[in-house]
């Protein structure tokens, strides 16, 4: 394996001596842009542009090479189709939030010197899932539900796999950047709500899904997709139980916006957001600001605030969901106007949460028996 990569390597550098789409083009958009290029990702060497005749000669077991990444999101098409409101709005207080001058810098994570941006997270294990669409959202409403805490008692995290179990807005293979909260909102009215990730884990895995062990198990909307406890091991007979009462979080409005001033305006006043990005130009970063133009959007992030840099001007502070090994901590910078993240943006409000502060909860035994669901109770979705 390593004089394999060793002769990459060797390649790539002899390439870039007399390659004159490599010597022209450090960027994806403008390689694609030339009919004499291609433009080649590995996990080797840094993804770069080459000739056609040189790209054909590099191994294919190493190079992907004028492909393009799979869509993690939906055509507008296909996200109707799932009875989703394309760029829906529940109201317009959006366009009441204050549009006074805003600072140079802000950031949700150093916020008067506090945090208030929740874990980072992997939507590729513990097999791959293209579920970005859960995660950007998810992860955005965690945050301003911490906003609302004050910063204060320990994260609630909300649980991405009963939204990919019961939302009906997507699967391991796509969803909508709109769909999320238009869910959410809906069973909130009927006084239900997301649960936390306690009480239904992420297991990378949609009814649809056959990687991994997805196959061998049953992922539809019943009690135990929703949340559940399992109070001892089946040969003691201690079976897993779907819970009818959960912590669990709602809202009480949604939208979607785009443009740089809109989430401006929209972070700043209210929190973070799930924004739609283009992530070919991220598969290999590792750090800096990304200045990539971008194509079209092919998978959602939440964006948490934004910077000033003496070089490039305004980025956006980008949380992704492929693990904190990968780029800054599990972030990226983008620079304004690249990567199309400007393009569709979902926000909600959140209406309320289970937390010790509220006395809210619900008290189950560590077997379920009391909070019990039964078998055929009916769920909203």
């Amino acid at each position: 394996m390593l004089s394999r990569i060793a002769t990459v390597v060797a390649f790539g550098f002899a390439a870039a001596q007399d390659d004159a789409c490599k010597t022209s083009h450090k960027d994806q958009t403008s390689c694609k842009a030339d009919s004499k290029c291609s433009w080649c990702t590995s996990a080797a060497v840094p993804s770069a542009c080459y000739l056609k005749e040189n790209a054909a000669k590099l191994p294919a077991a190493v190079f992907n090479c004028g492909a393009t990444r799979r869509s993690e999101v939906l055509s507008r098409e296909e996200t109707e189709a799932l009875g989703v409101i394309w760029r829906g709005n529940h109201s317009d207080s959006h366009e009441k939030l204050s549009a006074e001058a805003l600072p140079a810098s802000f950031s949700w994570c150093d916020k008067d010197g506090k945090s208030y941006c929740t874990q980072s997270r992997n939507q590729h294990i513990p097999q791959y899932c293209g579920s970005c669409w859960a995660h950007g959202s998810v992860s955005a409403l965690a945050d301003r539900v911490k906003i609302a805490r004050g910063g204060q008692g320990v994260d609630i995290n909300p649980s991405v796999q009963h939204l990919l179990n019961c939302g009906g807005v997507g699967t391991c293979h796509g969803g909508t950047v709109d769909g999320p909260y238009q869910w959410l909102h809906q069973i909130s009215a009927s006084g239900a709500g997301i649960s936390y990730e306690t009480a239904q884990p992420y297991m990378a895995c949609s009814s649809d899904s056959t990687e991994g062990f997805c196959s061998k198990a049953d992922w539809s909307c019943k009690p135990l997709n929703v949340a559940r406890t399992c109070g001892s091991f089946s040969a003691e007979g201690g079976p897993c139980t779907g819970l009818k009462s959960y912590p669990n979080i709602t809202i009480s409005d949604y939208g979607s916006i785009s443009g740089a001033d809109a989430m401006m305006k929209e972070i700043y006043n209210r929190g973070p957001i799930a924004c739609g990005i283009d992530a070919m130009p991220l598969l290999n970063y590792e750090s800096g600001i990304v200045k990539d133009a971008g194509g079209s959007v092919d998978h959602v992030i939440s964006v948490v605030g934004w910077g000033t840099d003496a070089t490039v001007g305004m980025y956006w502070i980008v949380r992704n969901s492929w693990g904190e090994y990968w780029g800054e901590m599990g972030y990226v910078r983008v620079a304004k106007g690249a990567l199309s993240v400007e393009d569709q943006c979902a926000w909600a409000v959140v209406k309320d949460y289970t937390a010790v502060e509220k006395n809210n909860q619900v008290h189950c035994h560590e077997g379920g028996d009391n909070c019990k669901a039964s078998d055929v109770e009916k769920l909203v979705v």
